[in-house]
């Protein structure tokens, strides 16, 4: 075997690490002036957020209240169908209440931090303003998962329904 150099081998360079910005003091004017624009945006888009999930809880106390209310209505649906569409929407809309308030936790403290470090400099709030945007994605990410997994379910149970329905 010969030690001569292969023509067509790929080049190699040396591996140098990558450092992070905050570590090289690099952040550039222009990052800083998006940081301070969005800053405002996240925090406003977060207490929407938090608003929207205790209007979605509240909704569906109110709903849960209002069943009773409607006895009628749900006793003309079919078995127990009725009983259990009332419980059903009322934990529907806490669950979304609950999952509308983490991401707007994220959001909001993300721009929170932010304009902590526009004033104070100091990288361990921008690095924890990082820690709450990767703490969103990581979270929407398995919200996308979780609803990947039940789409199939979804898609087989209206296809049963709709038979279900054609037979009767």
């Amino acid at each position: 075997m010969s030690l001569a150099l292969n023509p067509y081998q790929s080049p190699e360079t040396a591996a140098v690490p990558v450092s992070p910005l905050i570590a090289q003091g690099a952040l550039t004017d222009n990052m800083l002036i998006y940081l301070k624009g969005a800053s405002p945006w996240l925090r406003f888009v977060g207490v929407m957020g938090f608003l929207s999930a205790g209007l979605t809880v509240l909704w569906g106390l109110v709903s849960l209240i209002f069943i009773p209310l409607t006895r009628e209505i749900w006793d003309e649906l079919p078995g127990i169908t009725g009983m259990l569409l009332g419980g059903t929407m009322t934990m529907i809309f806490i669950g979304l209440g609950v999952l509308i308030f983490f991401p707007s936790l994220f959001i909001y403290r993300f721009g929170e931090k932010i304009r902590r470090y526009l004033r104070t400099g100091t990288d361990q709030d921008l690095e924890q303003a990082f820690r709450n945007n990767k703490s969103l994605w990581k979270f929407v990410g398995i919200l996308c998962i979780i609803n990947l997994a039940f789409l199939p379910l979804m898609i087989i149970g209206n296809i049963i329904a709709v038979f279900a329905s054609a037979v009767n």
